[in-house]
């Protein structure tokens, strides 16, 4: 019998749709906010694939409550708990990993993100326990690390896999942000440790990637030049502007100047809205009678359009512009690192148009789009 930790950080993710810039420290402004449960119910999604795939040979070690057994699905079967916290706090989630080591666990299955991921890794490290495999569900703000799965149901793959002996398991890396200067709008991020795995390419995201390439100004300057004239075509066009360096320095040669690692709303050459949460996309589309466009840059390396560091652009914002009119840039320098795109909108339904449709438009150049094939996992 395989014993499988079991721990849910359950304020992870909770400031994505608001437009915060990650979850660690606001758990309580966000609920006070409306904001809604993610890194427990993507558990639950995890758990219920899971169960479909099959559970003989497995045991779960977790904790009580939102922590753990709250999330948990009917036919998950002999679970054991240990003390849970509410609120909790990265020392619940310390103490929580110290004590499933102590019980013998021989593989962490989490549900958060960078945050609960340093806290993890930090823990192994104290108690020289590195060797101890983790599986991640993605429910963060922000994931950078390659010990995430591409979605909660590739997480369920991954542990069925590996508890059939169908994977191995090997290094991946564990990315530390600047918190600080994340939230001042800067990207500063180092390999902060390594960690062990379940190996599979298919089902699990990778760590992301920085594109370092030579002078690409000239192509970024012609796809800004492309989207203006789209703006000058029809000045009534709504643009949802994601996020990103390449999507921030075409907004400089148009004359404007985005939030960096913020989404805005841009019409007519000016941004009519800065820094915009789910509320205030769905207001602007809702009053809007015009064509409306999301501009999308994907990850470079993970290849992930929708769901990582956009969560502001939820299914109902998507469902409002249309799939088809979500468009992806990309300079050829990060779409040589792109087999396909990874769609992970957190509703399984839309997450499915995306696949049946197969394939998505990314402009990367002046007038010049390529079609880029939709991730079936």
């Amino acid at each position: 019998m395989t014993l499988v930790g079991l721990l849910v950080n359950p304020d992870a993710g909770l400031g994505g749709k608001l437009g915060f810039k990650g979850s660690d420290g606001k758990a309580e402004q966000a609920r006070s906010a409306g904001a809604e449960d993610r890194s427990g119910p993507r558990m639950h999604q995890t758990l219920l694939r899971l169960i479909e795939l099959g559970t003989e040979n497995v045991q779960f070690l977790t904790c009580g409550g939102r922590m753990g057994s709250s999330w948990i699905p009917k036919g998950v079967s002999e679970i054991s708990k240990i003390d849970g916290a509410e609120p909790s706090s990265a020392q619940d989630t310390i103490n929580a990993v110290r004590k499933m080591v102590e019980e013998g666990i021989d593989l962490l299955l989490y549900s958060g993100g960078d945050g609960t991921t340093r806290d993890i890794i930090s823990t192994l490290q104290d108690i020289d326990r590195e060797d101890l495999p983790l599986i991640g569900v993605p429910s963060g703000v922000k994931m950078h690390s390659g010990c995430f799965a591409a979605t909660p149901r590739a997480a369920a793959e991954v542990l069925h896999a590996w508890l059939r002996g169908d994977l191995l398991i090997a290094n991946t890396e564990v990315m530390d942000l600047d918190e600080e200067a994340y939230l001042r709008g800067e990207w500063k991020v180092r390999l902060y440790a390594e960690a062990m795995t379940p190996s599979s390419p298919r089902w699990m995201q990778g760590a992301k990637q920085r594109i370092e390439t030579s002078d690409e100004s000239e192509i970024i300057e012609g796809m800004a030049e492309h989207i203006g004239e789209m703006m000058e075509e029809n000045s009534d066009l709504l643009i949802i502007w994601g996020s990103g360096g390449t999507l921030r320095r075409m907004a400089k040669h148009l004359g404007f100047e985005k939030t960096v690692l913020g989404i805005d709303v841009v019409q007519d050459g000016i941004i009519i809205a800065g820094d915009v949460n789910e509320f205030d996309l769905l207001k602007l589309l809702s009053a809007h009678n015009g064509k409306s466009l999301i501009l999308l840059s994907p990850m470079g390396g993970q290849g992930f359009l929708i769901g990582r560091g956009n969560l502001q652009i939820s299914p109902a914002v998507i469902r409002q512009v249309g799939i088809d009119g979500v468009l992806g840039i990309a300079t050829p320098a990060k779409l040589l690192t792109l087999t396909t795109l990874r769609i992970d909108s957190g509703e399984r339904t839309l997450d499915d148009e995306f696949r049946t449709k197969k394939y998505l438009k990314v402009l990367q150049g002046y007038r010049t789009t390529r079609l880029i094939k939709v991730s079936q996992e």
